[in-house]
């Protein structure tokens, strides 16, 4: 495995994502990770992320600097290229020219991590410190107009550093570069597939549950459907789901869940149906954070009681991914920033005394989807665009009502039917409608309205870090705006959002 030290980077998911498209397992951890932990991962190779602070500011993050006497192959990129230097002797300066975005890298060595990479190609810079001085052993391997020390290489210590970002793709070699450091310089094996991990996993759970019964809150969303299905294969009739209906879901979604899992996957599955309870605690609130934490905060009350309903349980599983739980980082001691909270990481309450499986906490959502098709898992359960854990609740801005829901729900089936209509279903990482608390002045029968705004979103993206707004055909929004009009009483204007992520996010909540 190769070990990840997380420095802050936006990009750091990426550089996870580019390796393990090798085939390689990876793993991040934060910088406060002791040396015997590491130690004990035996990692064939550590990458120093990149990240916003300077190595001279107060607080900037640091890991020990023990790990340059394991004799582990170390590659830092862009700060951790900085925490290297300076650890080791050099001198980090501050720029006098900063450079971000694309730049003309040079290569005076076109061998070791550089190996097969043209002598001149573009790489994606973003930086205002630079490298001063190198410490001994190391030498220059690249440059560009502004960064004498574009790259450099201790190689007897197989030590490498890079002050631009492979792991994005606006540098042209970066996978090739990325490969190199894992299969070179490493020795890594592409020994991380799905179907090695269903065997690993399968195994651990076993171990771990024993003759134990274990609980999970079913989703009928990827994450929840596909940790279910890994979990039955370990278990059988010792996992029991549980599927809340909280009132914020979409049309017939219960419906499909009932179905799928105790009809078709003969999974032990409990329904709640609590839709009024949620919607009470929901009555006037408005702010997003709120939402998240009352359903949050609700849905635990309800699942406690259905899992008390079940004898001798001793383990509770949850569908986290591996990007809640580095999103969430500022839980776990890390540097990197939180956006919004995410509702199934944390912990257990205090009062639901259960331990926690995470089976799929360490894998992306792209990952998560192969696993499902290698367990079996329906094309339509495994490439079902993602849906929040708050729901709809999230998707009306402002207060949540049972009329507001019935609005959106006629909507956002509207729309979904229309995209899969037009066979872009799967071809999109989103695609739903969000109701604004606002109204327009309309004209239907001669007659003025003054009716509700719904805004269409549409994304494209391959892990929901980044986005784009999908350019969807014009008949296309033409088609889903009048039959949202005609159809849906309470709605006269569709609007369409063209805004990415960053800097907006995906959900408008």
């Amino acid at each position: 495995m190769i070990l990840i030290i997380d420095f802050g980077s936006q990009y750091n998911q990426l550089i996870a994502r580019r390796i393990r498209e090798q085939h390689v397992y990876c793993q991040i951890e934060p910088p406060g990770i002791s040396l015997e932990a590491i130690k004990a991962l035996a990692p064939e190779g550590i990458v120093l992320s990149g990240g916003p602070a300077s190595i001279y500011s107060k607080g900037a993050p640091r890991v020990d600097k023990g790990i340059f006497k394991l004799g582990i192959p170390i590659l830092g990129i862009c700060y951790g290229l900085q925490y290297m230097i300076d650890s080791l002797g050099g001198k980090v300066i501050s720029s006098t020219k900063r450079e971000y975005g694309f730049a003309e890298l040079n290569i005076n060595k076109q061998k070791g991590i550089f190996s097969g990479v043209d002598k001149k190609t573009r790489c994606w810079m973003s930086h205002g410190d630079s490298i001063g001085t190198l410490p001994d052993g190391f030498t220059i391997t690249a440059s560009t107009a502004n960064t004498p020390v574009a790259a450099a290489e201790d190689i007897k210590r197989h030590f490498y550093g890079l002050q631009f970002h492979p792991e994005v793709v606006h540098t042209q070699a970066g996978k090739k570069i990325l490969a190199n450091f894992l299969f070179a310089v490493c020795r890594s094996k592409k020994s991380w597939t799905m179907k090695s991990f269903i065997n690993r996993t399968v195994e651990e759970i076993r171990q771990q549950v024993g003759s134990d019964k274990v609980i999970l809150g079913l989703s009928g969303g990827v994450d929840s459907s596909v940790a279910a299905v890994l979990l039955h294969k370990a278990i059988g009739r010792q996992l029991t789901c549980v599927f809340v209906d909280n009132g914020v879901l979409r049309a017939g979604e219960a419906e499909r869940v009932i179905e799928m899992f105790k009809k078709h996957l003969h999974i032990n599955l409990r329904f709640s149906r609590s839709g009024k309870l949620f919607l009470k605690e929901l009555k006037g609130v408005t702010d997003p954070e709120r939402k998240r934490k009352i359903i949050g905060r609700t849905f635990i009350e309800v699942f406690d009681q259905e899992a008390h309903k079940v004898k001798n349980v001793k383990f509770l599983a949850q569908g986290t991914l591996y990007p809640d739980l580095i999103e969430s980082r500022s839980a776990f001691g890390g540097p990197s920033a939180v956006i919004k909270s995410h509702h199934n990481v944390g912990g257990l309450p205090k009062t639901m005394k259960l331990k926690l499986i995470e089976p799929l906490k360490h894998l992306f959502k792209d990952e998560v989807r192969l696993l499902g098709k290698e367990l079996g898992l329906a094309d339509d359960v495994v490439w079902r665009q993602p849906f929040p854990g708050p729901g709809l609740a999230v998707r009306i801005i402002g207060d949540v009502t049972s009329h507001r829901l019935a609005v959106l729900r006629k909507a956002d089936t509207i729309l979904i039917e229309e995209i899969r209509a037009a066979n872009l279903y799967y071809k999109l990482w989103q695609s739903f409608t969000v109701l604004l608390p606002l109204k327009s002045v309309g004209i239907m029968g001669d007659q003025r309205t003054y009716e509700n705004i719904v805004a269409i979103r549409a994304v494209t993206s391959e892990d929901a870090m980044t986005a784009d707004w999908a350019r969807l055909p014009q008949d296309l929004l033409a088609r889903i705006s009048t039959r949202i009009i005609n159809e849906v009483r309470g709605i006269n204007r569709v609007v369409y959002d063209i805004s990415s992520k960053p800097p907006s996010t995906i959900e408008w909540e």
